[in-house]
């Protein structure tokens, strides 16, 4: 057993609290005492709930797409330092064989239950049923149309992992596609797309329920078509992913959606590629070259390719550029993406049952501590 004793801790329901918090995998109590190996922490600690990342490609040099359990370990320990303690490992827009290989990585990562880094809950496949005219950084030769058989094989080479698919709803055979995902609990995400109003609105009547990183890769708001962008602020069924950056969206836009969403209709997301972690210069994304600097990760065209943002400077960034509380800034980077992975009734929140996942942040934001299942994965 294990105690954080007298803490500042983001309880469940009610807000930041003074406490006492004990735990093994799970919380076993909070409140005024508690006995188990007390974890020392500096005065400026704040206890939060670990972080969800429901959409980052690589860390640390590896990539999702790399198709190896090493691969996915050095990711999982990587994101436990920004204070990760769940996420999916994100696919790309690239051939049958890869995202296969990519796949059955995953499952036998799974399989394994290593407990050294960040949990992987599942998989979200960002293509290749994506619209050309708006790939981003994903390779063309290898977008697809959506096909449910060829999903299938994909989910099933995965241990049934996937989570999340991200598609473009105008494109043909998309609505039977995001109809079957929705049948088999599975996210339908629009996304990489230039899908008008009417599109959006069929494909949330099928069953789509979240929004791609939010203004990139996506149709903009014009006032007589507002496009993607503009679905996504006025359909309230749809939570929108954001990379809080200030780089793939500025931010006054930032400011814009949190005004126009409802509070639980956001998820924080890094999208972040294998340059996360490590130092400036060339690396790859898909087979293709990819130049950082300066924190921004573009190809030789100029064109965003994701991001090498940390989960804790997201949630700083949304406290102070965009000017949300910290407990908000913080639900949409845990209880948002639990409700949207469906897994909030076992992370996501500081509450007696839940699994034991906290990260700790000082006042300038950094992580301190990072622990998943009890145990601590990351300490500075």
């Amino acid at each position: 057993m294990k105690v954080f004793k007298n803490a500042t801790v983001y309880v469940d329901g009610k807000g930041l609290k003074k406490c006492t918090v004990t735990f093994d995998d799970t919380i076993q109590s909070i409140g005024k005492k508690g006995k188990g190996e007390i974890i020392d922490l500096p005065d400026n600690a704040i206890v939060l709930p670990g972080f969800i990342d429901q959409h980052v490609h690589g860390a640390g040099g590896s990539d999702g797409m790399d198709g190896t359990v090493e691969d996915i370990a050095i990711i999982a320990k990587t994101l436990a330092q920004e204070g990760t303690t769940s996420f999916l490992v994100t696919t790309m827009t690239q051939s049958k064989e890869n995202i296969l290989k990519a796949m059955r990585a995953v499952k036998e990562y799974r399989e394994s239950d290593k407990k050294d880094g960040a949990r992987v809950v599942g998989i979200h496949l960002e293509g290749p049923f994506i619209a050309a005219a708006h790939k981003g950084a994903q390779p063309l030769e290898y977008v697809a149309k959506p096909d449910i058989a060829v999903f299938d094989e994909y989910n099933a080479a995965s241990g049934n992992a996937i989570k999340i698919v991200t598609l473009a709803p105008e494109v043909e055979g998309a609505d039977e596609l995001i109809k079957h995902l929705a049948k088999n609990g599975v996210v339908a995400s629009i996304g990489h797309t230039g899908a008008k109003f009417a599109d959006v609105e069929k494909a949330v009547s099928a069953g789509a329920k979240n929004v791609t990183h939010t203004y990139n890769a996506q149709s903009a708001l014009h006032h007589r078509e507002i496009g993607v962008v503009g679905s996504a602020m006025l359909v309230n069924e749809l939570n929108c992913e954001l990379i809080a950056d200030t780089i793939h969206v500025s931010v006054p836009a930032m400011r814009l959606l949190v005004k126009n969403k409802f509070t639980d209709k956001i998820s924080l997301i890094t999208d972040a590629m294998r340059a996360k972690g490590i130092p400036d210069g060339e690396s790859e994304l898909g087979g293709q070259k990819v130049f950082v600097k300066n924190g921004e990760a573009r190809l030789a065209d100029g064109t965003l390719a994701g991001s090498v943002l940390r989960m804790n400077r997201a949630i700083e960034n949304i406290v102070t550029k965009v000017g949300v509380t910290l407990e908000q800034a913080v639900d949409y980077a845990t209880i948002n993406p639990a409700k949207m992975l469906g897994i909030d009734n076992e992370a996501g929140s500081i509450k007696v049952g839940k699994r034991a996942d906290f990260t700790v942040l000082n006042d300038k934001y950094d992580v301190i501590l990072t622990v998943c299942g009890g145990e601590i994965v990351y300490k500075a």
